[in-house]
């Protein structure tokens, strides 16, 4: 762990309500942080995360989200945690269903930040971390729509990172591999019922699967999210899971084509 407890600092954590949001929002509790989680309906939260105060948050509600920020109030860290995940074949997905997909997952998230980070330039320290994936950088079949919206994340963070830096604000994404979350269960499908697609998507998407079902905790995940909460100087990007450092050196090493069969390959494609 890095430095001490925090204090007075607050933290805001979207899609706190389980999975890495709440593992997040229960570390920096434990680190001393005076934390506000977010969820579509706080009322409906079965599992509260203990010192964790919940407010109303819709992603896809540019009123909700300004709503969200003024209760909040000022804040110092923000996780940009919350979104959906979702699969099909590039073919079908719904136009509708895009839409939605990329509210949620970037536009409510850069949103968010655009509303908190003045008040983070102001007091002259901030952290705002993009909670993205491992498939930014290795994008896999039947993933187009999740794939895209996570690099779009990350491509906000990278750019907009130099804009505040030098007011003492840092803008991290960092990238989860497979993680047991349960979040198989929670993912958007589609899939036509006489799509010729059929048999590569459900393939894939038995793979995903066992590689979700034999991940790494969302614990694990929140600890590096708290390293770059906390770290002095903040790299632009972390990444947990998946063997993460042997893959991203040969993502380095190989050509496209090498990585794309790769990541094929480990999801029983060919």
């Amino acid at each position: 762990m890095t430095g001490a407890p925090a204090t007075g600092r607050t933290a805001l954590v979207t899609g706190a309500s389980s999975g890495i949001g709440a593992a997040v929002a229960a570390a920096l509790v434990a680190r001393g942080y005076r934390v506000l989680g977010t969820s579509r309906d706080p009322s409906a939260v079965r599992a509260p995360v203990p010192g964790v105060s919940y407010l109303a948050l819709d992603l896809t509600d540019e009123a909700a989200i300004a709503a969200c920020a003024a209760a909040a109030g000022p804040v110092d860290v923000l996780v940009n945690n919350a979104g959906e995940s979702q699969s099909g074949p590039f073919e079908e997905l719904p136009m509708e269903a895009v839409r939605r997909l990329f509210e949620l997952n970037v536009f409510g998230a850069v949103r968010l930040s655009q509303l908190v980070l003045p008040g983070m330039r102001e007091r002259g320290f901030g952290r705002v971390v993009m909670v993205g994936s491992m498939l930014a950088s290795f994008p896999l079949a039947y993933r187009s729509s999740y794939v895209a919206s996570k690099a779009a994340l990350k491509g906000f963070a990278s750019a907009a990172r130099r804009e505040v830096a030098p007011y003492g604000v840092a803008v991290t994404t960092v990238e989860p591999g497979s993680i047991a979350t349960g979040i198989s269960e929670r993912r958007t499908q589609y899939l036509a019922a006489d799509s010729p697609f059929a048999d590569g998507y459900r393939t894939m998407l038995a793979a995903l699967n066992a590689n979700e079902a034999n991940g790494i905790s969302a614990a694990t995940v929140a600890a590096t999210v708290l390293k770059a909460i906390e770290a002095a100087r903040p790299k632009p990007h972390y990444a947990v899971g998946s063997n993460a450092p042997v893959v991203f050196l040969l993502r380095r090493l190989l050509s496209d084509g090498a990585v794309e069969r790769m990541v094929a390959r480990r999801h029983g494609l060919r």
